[in-house]
C-alpha cells in the first residue's frame, strides 16, 4: 500500500500514530452503498476527529464525497480551498456577525434558530442572491435546532425563506446506537411532521448508527462521522467498519524492581513478584485516559501487556515480566487490530469518539493511501 508520511509539528519518533487513509475511504463507501436512498457525507469536525481533516478530507473528496460537516467555522475556514465544488456545511449554527464571512468563503449555514435565519436572509438580501442553507428542526436532542414554538413560527410564516437555497432540512438522532430505544421512532414521527409543515426540500436524517436503522430512516442525506473512522455503529454487534488508526510507542527504559516496589505517582501499584517494568512515552499529555490506571493493556506479538501504575503526562509503564525478549527500543501497540479505540474506551470508562479525539499532536504521524 502507497504510504504518505507527514510528521506533526511536535511529532517524536518514539509515538507513532499511523492513519489509514484508504480504509477511511472505503468505510465512505460501504456506507454509501448502504444508504442507498441518497447521498452520503463526511463529518470532518474535530479534525476529522482527531486524525487530521486537512489530510482525510481531500481524500474523501477525491474519492467522490461532495457533502461535509464540520462544527465550527474555524474549522470550515481551515480546509475550505481543499474542497472545490463541495457542499461544506456548520452544523453548530451562523452566530453573529458570521454571515458575511459564510457567504464569501461558500459555506453552508445550518440554521436551526429563528435569529440565525434572520441573519442568514438579511446578508443574502444585502448581497441580491440566495444563499445556500440546511434548516435543522429539534426532535428531541434539547440543544440546537428549531424548537416547536419556532417550527410553527416558520411554517405559518414560510415567505421568510424566500431569499434561501434550502438544501436539506435535518435533525439529529439521540439514541440510533440503541436500535430498540423507542425514542427513534418518536423522532422519526417528529421529523416527518416537520417536514410536512415546512416547503418541500431534501431530507437529512441519519448519522452513522442510524444507517443501520433500516429503511425507515433513510433519507436524501446522511451524515456519518465516528463510523468513518472505524468506530462501531453497531455496539453489541461485530464492528462493520475498517479500522483507521494504529498507535506505536518506544520503550524507554527497563528497570527490574522486587516485591513490594511500587510504580508511579502515589505508589499506586505495587509488585507482586520480582518484576521487570517498562517506560514508554505516553500520557495524558497525549490524550491518553488517566482513568486507565492499572487496568488496561498494550499488545507485543499479539499479546496482552498489562498497564501498571498511574497514567501520567508524558509517560506510562508495563510489566513486562513476562515477555523477557522485550528490550529498550522495542515497540508496543496501544492502538491497532488487537486493540480497537471501542476497545480502549471500554477500559476508560468512556467511548470510542473521545479516545480518537484526545489523540494529540506529539505523534509522529504517518497516512497510508
Amino acid at each position: 500500500m502507497p504510504i504518505c508520511t507527514m510528521m506533526a509539528m511536535t511529532g517524536t519518533e518514539t509515538s507513532r500514530l499511523t492513519i489509514d487513509l484508504g480504509a477511511i475511504v472505503a468505510n465512505w463507501q460501504d456506507l454509501r452503498d448502504r444508504h442507498a436512498s441518497g447521498e452520503v457525507a463526511a463529518v470532518v469536525k474535530a479534525d476529522a476527529y482527531g486524525l487530521g481533516a486537512q489530510i482525510v478530507a481531500p481524500a474523501l473528496h477525491a474519492a467522490g464525497c461532495r457533502h461535509f460537516f464540520v462544527a465550527h467555522l474555524s474549522e470550515a475556514l481551515a480546509i475550505r480551498p481543499l474542497l472545490p465544488g463541495a457542499m461544506l456545511a456548520v452544523l453548530n449554527g451562523l452566530a453573529p456577525g458570521q454571515a458575511e464571512v459564510f457567504a464569501d468563503r461558500d459555506i453552508t449555514a445550518v440554521l436551526g434558530s429563528l435569529p440565525e435565519i434572520a441573519r442568514w436572509v438579511a446578508e443574502a438580501q444585502r448581497l441580491g442572491r440566495r444563499l445556500p442553507a440546511l434548516l435543522h428542526v429539534d426532535t428531541g436532542m434539547n440543544r440546537l435546532g428549531l424548537d416547536e414554538t419556532e417550527l410553527a413560527t416558520l411554517a405559518a410564516d414560510p415567505e421568510v425563506l424566500t431569499n434561501l437555497d434550502l438544501l436539506y432540512l435535518m435533525t439529529h438522532l439521540v439514541s440510533s446506537e440503541l436500535p430498540d430505544d423507542p425514542i427513534n421512532q418518536r423522532q422519526r414521527a417528529e421529523f416527518a411532521a416537520a417536514c410536512a409543515a415546512l416547503p418541500p426540500m431534501k431530507r437529512s436524517l441519519a448519522n452513522s448508527s442510524g444507517i443501520f436503522l433500516g429503511p425507515d430512516f433513510a433519507s436524501d442525506l446522511a451524515r456519518p462521522g465516528a463510523a468513518l473512522y472505524g468506530i462501531n455503529p453497531t455496539p453489541g454487534l461485530p464492528n462493520p467498519m475498517r479500522q483507521t488508526v494504529r498507535l506505536d510507542i518506544e520503550i524507554l527504559q527497563i528497570r527490574q524492581i522486587e516485591q513490594g516496589d511500587s510504580v508511579g505517582y502515589n505508589a499506586a501499584w505495587r509488585a507482586t513478584r520480582a518484576s521487570r517494568i517498562a517506560t514508554a512515552p505516553l500520557g495524558y499529555a497525549d490524550g491518553w485516559p488517566r482513568s486507565m490506571a492499572s487496568c488496561s493493556h498494550a499488545i507485543f506479538d499479539r499479546r496482552p501487556v498489562p498497564l501498571v501504575g498511574r497514567v501520567s503526562m508524558d509517560l506510562t509503564t508495563y510489566d513486562v515480566t513476562d515477555f523477557p525478549e522485550i528490550m529498550p527500543g522495542d515497540w508496543l501497540t496501544v492502538i491497532g487490530p488487537d486493540r480497537t479505540p471501542d476497545d480502549i474506551a471500554r477500559d476508560a470508562g468512556t467511548n470510542g469518539y473521545e479516545v480518537l479525539t484526545s489523540l494529540w499532536s506529539r505523534y509522529a504521524r504517518t497516512y497510508l493511501a
